[in-house]
């Protein structure tokens, strides 16, 4: 099989972990983008880029580039693509836009025009035309237009990889799955010890970090990849791709462990690890961050998504102190590592993080920040900065 220019997209601040993993998967010609990272690698590494990155959220593959000024020279781009190559009359499709252009500002101006192109070419062969569909399209068509440079891939991926296919409850606000995956990551996990996450809401947080452990691949539970209408098509070749991944799984041999104050939430996150098959692994129990202590010997890994002001009414002050209490007093020999979009909270905590990283929680500018609480004498190294 030839090897062919792919795309995957990303969350900003993700691109380097990204890059990281798809050289260990395997790709080739690897470049970092802004919330892109370029790579190349044969039908078969589209399949096994779909099924096991874990910071992906979607793979494209350009088919055709060409610079466009006006509306007139985008169709004429558009329609000199053979379309037949991957659609019938008889074929839904759909058109997605990215615009960072002062030609091009309208999305769904470029969405029609695009749908323009592709229609009259097939109506002039035939007189027949395939259908817009935007709910179960047979093809997915993205554009991207860079000033008046325009890139036609197509979206091997269909909805977005977050959509892992465990997660059938939710509470407030969950978070993004592919966003944990890359919390985890930037946070060191590999499964070499206990993990926790004491506010653990819907238990994203910990089915990512149980199947990065077991090395699990990230969509093993997806229903559907878009790739699986493309004409090319090859069932036996993705069986052969996911057994391969699935060859690579391995033992755990510590606990993970997830703590929610709200029983409602408790219940959610136990039917979304079980709908992942990861109970095994999982300990998911109705308790208050704030009344408990560290359980465990040897070092602890703990990653969460604390609540926000937007989430929940709380008093933000009193709880990002506690946070900090109950970190300095009962968690020795523990790597806490959160996410927050309120950066003004975080002087409330009274310790000085080891780390800063900016990311994005959804719209909102976040840190992903790192508390090392020590043992023994050192525990008090990071005391308040007041």
């Amino acid at each position: 099989m030839e090897n062919f220019k792919m795309t995957a997209k990303t969350f900003f601040g993700f691109e380097e972990i990204l890059a990281k993993e798809l050289q260990i998967l395997g790709a080739q010609h690897v470049e970092i983008g802004t919330r892109v990272v370029s790579f190349k690698g044969d039908k078969g590494f589209m399949y096994k880029a779909n099924l096991a990155l874990r910071t992906a959220l979607k793979i494209l593959k350009p088919i055709k580039t060409f610079k466009a000024h006006n509306d007139k020279a985008l169709y004429e781009g558009i329609r000199a693509i053979d379309w037949s190559d991957y659609l019938t009359e008889h074929n839904t499709f759909l058109v997605e836009t990215t615009l960072h252009s002062e030609n091009f500002n309208h999305s769904q101006f470029v969405a029609l025009k695009t749908k323009d192109a592709i229609v009259d070419q097939f109506r002039d062969l035939n007189g027949k035309r395939p259908s817009i569909d935007k709910d179960f399209p047979d093809l997915q068509i993205h554009v991207h237009i860079d000033r008046d440079n325009v890139t036609v891939s197509l979206d091997s991926s269909g909805a977005s990889l977050h959509h892992r296919g465990y997660r059938s409850a939710t509470n407030i606000a969950p978070i993004n799955e592919v966003l944990a995956a890359g919390m985890l990551i930037l946070s060191g996990w590999e499964g070499k010890s206990h993990f926790l996450d004491p506010m653990c809401g819907s238990g994203t947080i910990l089915a990512e970090a149980a199947m990065m452990a077991c090395n699990i691949p990230a969509n093993i539970n997806r229903k559907e990849f878009a790739f699986e209408k493309w004409k090319d098509w090859d069932a036996e070749l993705f069986d052969n791709i996911l057994e391969s991944l699935l060859k690579k799984t391995r033992e755990f041999h510590y606990t993970i462990k997830g703590y929610d104050k709200a029983p409602s939430a408790v219940a959610k996150a136990k039917d979304n690890v079980r709908n992942a098959n990861l109970d095994e692994y999982i300990t998911i129990t109705n308790e208050n961050f704030f009344d408990s202590k560290k359980e465990t010997e040897g070092p602890l890994h703990m990653v969460f998504n604390p609540p926000y002001g937007e989430r929940l009414d709380i008093d933000m002050e009193r709880f990002y102190r506690e946070i900090g209490d109950t970190l300095k007093q009962n968690y020795p020999n523990t790597n806490a590592w959160f996410i927050t979009a309120n950066l003004e909270a975080l002087k409330f905590v009274g310790l000085k993080p080891s780390r800063k990283i900016k990311l994005f929680n959804g719209k909102l500018e976040a840190r992903l920040v790192k508390y090392e609480m020590y043992e023994g004498s050192k525990k008090g190294k990071y005391l308040s900065e007041k």
